[in-house]
């Protein structure tokens, strides 16, 4: 679909006057991207306790406030009014400012521009850098639209990850397939504790596991995950269920497996260790290293004893055993 954006980059304190004066003629759904909302919380890790900031937000720190504005394309002569009546609105309000109506504030020069845009250019241009990867020592990840000849010993998973899950290669995952390489034997049962895109649920079945559950509070993360099953031919091991891990899952695993946040797995500890069989196994990542000392202290509470650290660059990987 061809749709028109418009952008329109004005200092902060024209933000709010600028969504009033377009709602005042029909828009209504403009969008805001604020440098200010990404300022304050870099500045207060402690409320907001983020792990990561993206190197893109970092560039955007100082800039202007920008208003987005989406519509359809439906001619030439319909983009050009749409974007003449905006055009139009930004300059009243600058003229406004300029006579003193808003205050002692300074609006700055508003800039407003418009791009033709057509969305399935652009829906699907992640797929280019999902490649075949190696994420351990026998699995190899590839996406559906990608070929790959399998080498001697080779365990390929094939993933339509979607837009919204995970393909494998992140670190975080690659710890886990290795430590479920390492751990998995043959007919454990394993428990997929956030099984997203179910690329963990599909190695540890194909690493030889008798009985495979993942489990995620995503509905969409389960409907992929069953897709992705039958891709693999592991539907006969595997099952994914929409569900909270620590509470209602009545599923008691060999082998537990969780790549996620490291304050979340802190919460699940205690919920985790009532579905692990006696000497049963917790693999977890989605761990920054500095957390390592929170999540050992957090798995010592809930009966588990660190048998195991993986380390990747900032990402850790704790494995765990009930005690």
């Amino acid at each position: 679909m061809r749709y028109i954006e418009v952008t329109i980059k004005i200092e902060s304190a024209g933000v709010e006057p600028a969504l009033a004066a377009l709602d005042a003629c029909g828009i209504s759904d403009a969008e805001v991207r604020d440098p200010r909302d990404a300022e304050e919380i870099m500045a207060d890790k402690e409320t907001y306790e983020w792990d990561y900031v993206d190197e893109k937000v970092s560039e955007n720190i100082g800039k202007k406030p920008e208003i987005h504005i989406y519509r359809e394309s439906v001619s030439e002569d319909m983009d050009r009014e749409f974007t003449d009546l905006v055009k139009s609105v930004m300059k009243k309000i600058s003229d406004d400012a300029s006579s003193g109506m808003y205050g002692p504030v300074d609006f700055g020069e508003i800039q407003v521009t418009e791009e033709i845009k057509d969305d399935s250019l652009w829906k699907d241009k992640w797929k280019e850098y999902f490649k075949p990867s190696h994420i351990s020592e026998k699995i190899v990840v590839k996406p559906t639209w990608e070929e790959y000849e399998a080498e001697e010993g080779e365990l390929v998973i094939e993933i339509d990850p979607g837009m919204a899950f995970g393909t494998g290669t992140h670190e975080t995952t690659s710890m886990c397939v290795r430590a479920l390489e390492k751990y998995v034997r043959k007919g454990d049962s394993v428990l997929d504790a956030g099984c997203g895109s179910g690329i963990l649920s599909i190695a540890a079945a194909k690493l030889g596991a008798g009985e495979v559950l993942g489990v995620d509070i995503d509905e969409e993360a389960v409907r992929v995950s069953k897709e992705n099953f039958d891709l693999n031919g592991t539907s006969d091991v595997c099952r994914a269920e929409y569900g909270d891990v620590t509470k209602g899952v009545g599923f008691t695993a060999d082998v537990i497996v969780a790549n996620l946040m490291a304050e979340l797995l802190c919460m699940i500890s205690g919920g985790i260790v009532s579905h692990l069989k006696d000497d049963g196994i917790f693999i977890s990542s989605g761990i920054l290293c500095e957390k390592e000392g929170m999540i050992r202290k957090a798995y010592d509470q809930a009966g588990l004893s660190v048998k195991d650290v993986m380390h990747d660059g900032e990402w850790c990987c704790v494995i765990a055993e009930k005690k």
